[in-house]
C-alpha cells in the first residue's frame, strides 16, 4: 500500500499528542517576609522538566509584585505571573533578568519589555548570543517553547538600588558566571538573590564563565551584609554563606584539576573521567556539569599552558 501525502498527514494528526508539553507546576515556598522561592529542577535542561531548572524569586512590595528571573519560555512565564499575582494580590511591576542564560530569561517574552530590567552588559550579550540560545532551547524542548520569542529587556539598570514604595532592593553589578551578572539584596529582610553566581548542592555550570571574575564576585557577595541566599540553582541557603563557599570551592577545584590534567597530558575525554572529590557528593548533576566544564574550559587552558612554539615570544 502506498500512502498519499494526505493520508500520511491525516494519520499523523490522529496519533496521540505525546510530544505536546504539559503545564508547568509553579510552587512558591516562603523563604523570608514577603519573599518566595520557586525551586527549579536540580537537573539538566530536558523535556521532562520543560527547561524549568532555574530558581525564581517572587517579592511582595507596597508598589506591586517583583520577579527575579522568569524562566525558560513564554508558557512558564505566563504561569509564573498568574501564581505570583495571586500570591501577593498585586499586579506585576518589575522583572529583573539576572543574566543571559535561557533557563532564567527567555520568559521575558511574556512581559511588557518596559518593566523588564537588566544590566547593560547583559542586554548586549543577549542581543549577540540570545538567538543561538533560543534555537538550542527549541531543539531541546520542542513544544514547551511554543510561541517563545527572543525579547530584550527594555530598561538597562543605571542605579545601585530601586525602591518599591519603601521596600528597597540593592542591585549589585557583577560578572564571572557570565559577562554581566546581577545579584540583589532585599533591604527589609537582608535576603540575597544571587542568580547563577551562587549554586547550592547543585554543581555550577560554566558555559560563559570567567573564573577569576567569578571568584571576585563571590568574595564581594560574601562581604555584603545579608541573610539567607536564594541561589540560581539548588535549595535555599538559610545560612547565607554555605552556598557561596561551596560555589567558590567547586570552581577553585575545577580550575586546579583541569590545569593539572593539561600539564599531565590528558586529553579531554580522559580529563572528563577524573574523580570528583567526596566533599561534592551532595551536589546534583556533578558529573554532568564537570564534563560540560571540561568542554568549556579545557581548550583555553591548553592554549594557555601548551602554547605553540612557533608563536611564542
Amino acid at each position: 500500500m502506498i500512502l498519499s501525502r494526505r493520508m500520511l498527514i491525516g494519520g499523523l494528526a490522529a496519533l496521540p499528542a505525546v510530544a505536546r508539553a504539559a503545564d508547568y507546576a509553579v510552587a512558591p515556598v516562603p523563604v523570608a517576609d514577603g519573599i518566595w522561592m520557586v525551586h527549579g529542577a536540580d537537573a539538566p535542561i530536558e523535556a521532562d522538566n520543560g527547561g524549568a531548572i532555574a530558581n525564581i524569586a517572587i517579592i511582595d512590595t507596597p508598589a506591586g509584585t517583583v520577579l527575579c528571573d522568569c524562566g525558560p519560555s513564554l508558557r512558564y512565564a505566563h504561569a509564573l505571573r498568574r501564581v505570583a499575582e495571586q500570591l501577593t494580590g498585586k499586579p506585576l511591576v518589575r522583572v529583573y533578568a539576572t543574566h543571559l542564560h535561557p533557563d532564567h530569561g527567555l520568559g521575558i517574552a511574556a512581559f511588557d519589555p518596559a518593566i523588564v530590567v537588566a544590566l547593560p552588559g547583559m542586554i548586549d550579550a543577549l542581543r549577540e548570543q540570545g538567538q543561538g540560545f533560543s534555537d538550542a532551547m527549541y531543539r531541546l524542548l520542542g513544544d514547551w517553547m511554543r510561541g517563545t520569542d527572543l525579547i530584550l529587556p527594555g530598561r538597562p539598570i543605571a542605579t545601585d538600588s530601586e525602591d518599591f514604595g519603601g521596600r528597597r532592593l540593592k542591585l549589585l553589578a557583577l560578572s564571572g558566571h557570565s559577562s554581566a551578572d546581577l545579584a540583589l539584596v532585599d533591604s527589609k529582610t537582608g535576603l540575597m538573590i544571587g542568580g547563577d553566581l551562587i549554586f547550592h548542592d547543585r554543581a555550577p555550570s560554566t558555559p560563559t564563565a570567567a573564573l577569576t571574575a567569578w571568584r571576585a564576585s563571590l568574595d564581594r557577595l560574601k562581604a555584603e551584609r545579608h541573610g539567607g541566599v536564594i541561589p540560581g540553582h539548588g535549595p535555599f541557603d538559610p545560612d547565607g554563606t554555605a552556598a557561596i563557599d561551596q560555589t567558590r570551592d567547586w570552581i577553585d577545584w575545577i580550575e586546579d584539576a583541569l590545569t593539572q590534567a593539561v600539564k599531565s597530558g590528558l586529553d579531554m575525554v580522559e580529563a572528563g573521567e577524573m574523580p570528583i572529590p567526596d566533599r561534592f557528593s551532595t551536589m546534583a548533576v556533578a558529573r554532568y556539569e564537570y564534563q560540560r566544564s571540561v568542554s568549556h574550559l579545557y581548550p583555553g587552558l591548553e592554549a594557555k599552558l601548551l602554547p605553540r612554539i612557533d608563536i611564542q615570544g
